[in-house]
């Protein structure tokens, strides 16, 4: 099966438009120059650091054999905030950068931590591997399906650790888990859903103003066609507009979908709906705040993700998580470090609890201590190259399967999905949407 996997993987760029040169046996750091020492302290660099990343930043400079050596964010305010957290931590003040460009020009760093605005992370992430930067990557991989060909293109040209922020990948009870699907203790599985959902307020209409003193605008644009400063859009409703944002979908369920796949084993769909819309408020925000995603994997399997940012009801007492229906049983996820297995007559049959909890209303650092698992193994994966738990072509594959989502909302009908390539077929209109516009001078360059 899992040469079966790595042949599908490699098929499925190399039948790309932007195809990969040759035949890729496997997706793995082959150049053992890239391969520090055990001992090796690993030198960061933490990109985009407002609000995810500043969290990001304070969880791996309380790592051991890392230091966080720079900070960087065009906004100044938020670049002091962060180096003097860090410093509070660590006792010693990181360095600080305006400019990401500035940043990756320093030799005295071995690795990238991205978590800037989703419009960002494809370039970003490309520019630090063409630097010689091993990337943390926060999810979503990139703003839309192509450039997650670039990205796996670039991992595989540069040769480096590409680890993406799925870290319930890493965590221990989720692995057990997806063990227990995989051992068959609930049947076969060929059905499974995942969901997210909360009680966001309206954004409102935006106005033009000035721009904030600490912020460099076009800067923070980068890649994105240029559009005038509003006073809704930073720093967190970005989410909700195309040029820059992907939608709740993305925002959260990438993390639920990443674990839908996992866990029904299975890769790219063959049929991809989506049914929903902006019902609640009328303002500028440009997505669903309803939506429900289905999934066909041929004959193999079927999923769903729904997710509701307006009305925050639990689906089966949870907020958020996925839960896979088995022929004697069905296994839930809660989202945290937990699982439950209920059989057929609904009662629980396993009920696996932990004390490190996730806390669905943080929205910058929700599970501090878990992530250090995921954190760890992207260490391991620099120094010894161990196996990561989300490599970039995986997580390629589950952030692709919601944009195709979002793709099929947006035209309004089903798409039929190439499962080898993961192409939309037959269908000109939606693959309008593959892609992008870039602002002048900033495309993507591998």
């Amino acid at each position: 099966m899992s040469s079966r996997r790595e042949f599908l993987k490699t098929a499925a760029f190399a039948t790309a438009s932007l195809s990969l040169a040759g035949a890729i046996p496997s997706f793995a750091v082959s150049s053992k120059g890239s391969i520090l020492g055990a001992n090796d302290r690993i030198r960061l660099g933490v990109i985009g650091v407002n609000s995810r990343g500043s969290a990001l930043a304070q969880s791996f400079a309380k790592m051991p054999g890392c230091e966080v050596v720079y900070v960087c964010d065009c906004d100044r305010n938020a670049l002091q905030r962060c180096c003097e957290q860090v410093k509070a931590i660590t006792g010693k003040r990181p360095k600080a950068e305006t400019d990401i460009r500035k940043l990756l020009e320093h030799k005295d760093f071995d690795a990238a931590v991205i978590a800037m605005p989703d419009h960002w992370h494809a370039k970003a992430a490309i520019m630090a591997m063409k630097a010689g930067k091993h990337v943390y990557l926060e999810k979503p991989t990139s703003h839309n399906p192509a450039e997650n060909e670039l990205l796996v293109r670039a991992a595989l040209k540069y040769g480096k650790v590409v680890q993406v922020g799925n870290q319930r990948r890493s965590w221990p009870n989720i692995q057990a888990a997806i063990a227990e699907i995989k051992a068959g203790n609930i049947g076969r599985v060929q059905y499974g859903k995942s969901w997210y959902v909360n009680n966001r307020p309206s954004i409102g209409t935006g106005k033009v103003v000035p721009v904030p003193e600490n912020l460099d605008w076009n800067l923070w644009q980068g890649p994105a066609p240029r559009e005038e400063y509003r006073d809704n859009i930073v720093h967190y409703n970005w989410h909700w507009f195309r040029n820059w944002g992907t939608g709740e979908a993305l925002n959260n369920g990438t993390h639920f979908v990443d674990l839908l796949r996992w866990g029904l084993d299975v890769e790219y769909p063959t049929l991809v709906s989506s049914i929903g819309g902006r019902y609640r408020y009328q303002d500028d925000w440009q997505f669903p705040d309803t939506q429900l995603i289905t999934y066909q994997f041929g004959d193999k399997a079927s999923g769903s993700w729904e997710g509701r940012s307006c009305n925050n009801s639990p689906v089966d007492g949870n907020g958020v998580g996925v839960a896979f229906y088995g022929e004697t049983g069905t296994l839930y996820l809660n989202g945290g470090n937990e699982y439950k297995i209920v059989d057929l007559s609904g009662k629980v049959v396993k009920d696996v609890k932990s004390e490190l909890k996730f806390e669905t209303g943080n929205l910058l650092n929700p599970s501090e201590q878990l992530d250090a698992f995921h954190f760890q193994n992207w260490f391991d994966a620099i120094r010894k190259g161990e196996k990561l738990n989300s490599d970039i072509q995986e997580a390629c594959i589950s952030t692709q399967l919601v944009q195709l989502g979002n793709i099929a909302q947006t035209v309004g009908r089903s798409l039929r999905i190439e499962p080898v390539s993961g192409r939309i077929l037959d269908d000109a209109e939606a693959m309008k949407y593959w892609g992008r516009e870039y602002e002048p001078g900033w495309g993507i360059e591998l």
